[in-house]
């Protein structure tokens, strides 16, 4: 437009079609035109505009203009806005509260920076106590690199989860320090209120000069916390006397002890006598779980020495296939005494030796008392499997006599699929976690390993009888009883195990002929 009477003839002659135009389109999506509301834009006493309006003769383009929000004119649009927030409003109130607001945000920000600091510096308090008052045994307590906590309060303001994440020690494995629970026990994300309350009764029962085994197994029945099963495990196995005072000095005897029968007996393992033995173990060894652990030459090496050692200390059973994955949980609960990684994801001949040798000795000897008490499994023609197997098909029967009938339709022998169940205490049929969790029951329990395990095998069928039912072919039905899917338990479905297989005790056990037919 070169001139101001050019423009006002553009304008006159497309002004009923102009963008932006005040005029308005009512429907189902548009409320009525309202007078009061849209005052400004007409006259008074004028009626609702209902089709385009053509502009009078007279107007200029500044009256259309005034009358008019034209979507391409931005800056106009934008000074008069302000000029109607200059007339409306008091700019004073306006930057009084815009100052406040940032104040208040500001303080916000300063504060949950300080609390996150607070925490901080209270956990690397509390961290830095109970490493100092761990016992000297040789533990290996690893704690937070100073370099990586002033990174993390650095990035705080930027990203408090992620402060959070780097600044906390890794807790997969924590240490144990001589039954006390150490500093993670407090900070893990994952530790829920009960959790935390639970590991508190574990920590004021240990902690005091005579620890109450009963009171120990009532706790224990229902899980040990990882922090405290180390000791538990020991005390609950009898190889730690109760007294506080006595179990330094016996840890170190019965060490000593353990090591004086590998330096009378290990040389003896290619003699002879003992050839068969040591190659069954040699063969044994490496079937064992899990099989992080069986390829590392250390472990293999520990362990061919404990099985050696006792099956020439136990002459009446010797040893027998089984016995091999009995030393696993004892021997992975042991070391995370001393690591804070997962024992799959850790090289365990990284360790100190002496570390390595209190945990095989202190392997042994649980291992042993555990051996004591199922013994009659695994002497000759193992008369102690052989009878529990045909209590669990008695019991079974009486339980769930639709599954008991369905297996013996399909000629499926109960020998077949529960040998190794009695053989193995259930260890490969569910994965280490749920082993090392089932045990802590089984040690809180009188005869937990024969008597209470017997009930465990039932309710742990008959936990299958869906799938057992739907199996109609015998070679099917053995196949499913032998590679049973466990492999995503967790601790929840072991407890809901047990607490069937204790329903089961509570009925069945002093009632014995509740199950004969």
């Amino acid at each position: 437009m070169a001139s101001d009477g050019g423009r006002k003839q553009f304008w006159k002659r497309s002004g009923a079609k102009v963008p932006g135009s005040i005029q308005h389109v009512y429907g189902a999506q548009h409320p009525p035109f309202d007078p009061l509301l849209h005052g400004t834009l007409i006259k008074p006493g004028s009626k609702p505009p209902t089709t385009p309006v053509k502009l009078k003769k007279v107007s200029t383009f500044q009256e259309f203009e005034s009358n008019t929000s034209d979507a391409w004119d931005l800056g106009d649009d934008d000074d008069e806005l302000l000029a109607i927030a200059a007339e409306n409003l008091n700019t004073e109130v306006v930057m009084e509260t815009a100052h406040k607001v940032i104040q208040n945000h500001s303080k916000l920000q300063e504060q949950h920076k300080f609390q996150e600091e607070h925490l901080l510096e209270e956990k690397q308090e509390e961290f830095a106590q109970l490493t100092s008052m761990a016992c000297g045994d040789n533990r290996l307590v690893k704690s937070v690199s100073e370099g990586h906590t002033s990174s993390s309060l650095d990035n705080a303001s930027e990203n408090s989860s992620m402060q959070r994440s780097q600044s906390l020690p890794q807790t997969s494995t924590p240490p144990l320090t001589s039954g006390m629970a150490d500093y993670s026990t407090s900070v893990t994300p994952a530790l829920t209120e009960r959790e935390a309350s639970r590991l508190d009764k574990f920590k004021q029962l240990l902690a005091g000069p005579n620890t109450d085994l009963d009171e120990l197994r009532k706790l224990s029945w229902s899980g040990i916390p990882k922090r405290v099963r180390p000791i538990a495990w020991k005390l609950l196995s009898g190889y730690l006397p109760a007294n506080v005072d006595r179990r330094e000095s016996t840890l170190q005897r019965k060490r000593k002890e353990y090591f004086a029968f590998v330096e009378q007996y290990y040389d003896s393992r290619n003699d002879e006598n003992h050839q068969d033995t040591y190659r069954q173990i040699h063969i044994d060894i490496p079937r064992m779980s899990p099989e992080v652990l069986r390829l590392q030459p250390k472990v293999t090496e520990i362990f061919e020495r404990i099985l050696f050692i006792w099956a020439i200390r136990h002459p009446a059973s010797g040893y027998v296939q089984g016995i091999n994955d009995l030393v696993t949980p004892f021997f992975v609960v042991f070391i995370c005494e001393y690591i804070e990684e997962e024992v799959e994801n850790f090289d365990v001949s990284s360790l100190p030796e002496e570390v390595l040798q209190n945990i095989e000795a202190d392997s042994y000897w649980c291992m042993s008392k555990l051996l004591d008490g199922i013994q009659d499994n695994y002497t000759f023609a193992q008369p102690g499997i052989q009878k529990k197997v045909k209590m669990l098909e008695e019991l079974v029967s009486r339980i769930d006599e639709q599954v008991h009938r369905h297996l013996d339709q399909h000629e499926v022998k109960y020998l077949q699929f529960a040998f190794r169940w009695m053989n193995n205490l259930l260890m490969r049929e569910v994965p280490l976690r749920c082993t090392i969790r089932l045990w802590d029951t089984y040690q809180s329990e009188p005869e937990g390993f024969s008597h209470f395990h017997l009930y465990v095998c039932a309710a742990f069928l008959v936990r299958w009888r869906k799938e057992i039912l739907e199996e109609k072919d015998f070679q099917e039905l053995l196949i499913f009883l032998q590679n049973l899917p466990t492999v995503h338990w967790g601790n929840e479905d072991i407890s809901v195990l047990l607490a069937e297989a204790y329903r089961l005790k509570f009925a069945f056990a002093d009632a014995p002929n509740h199950y004969k037919k």
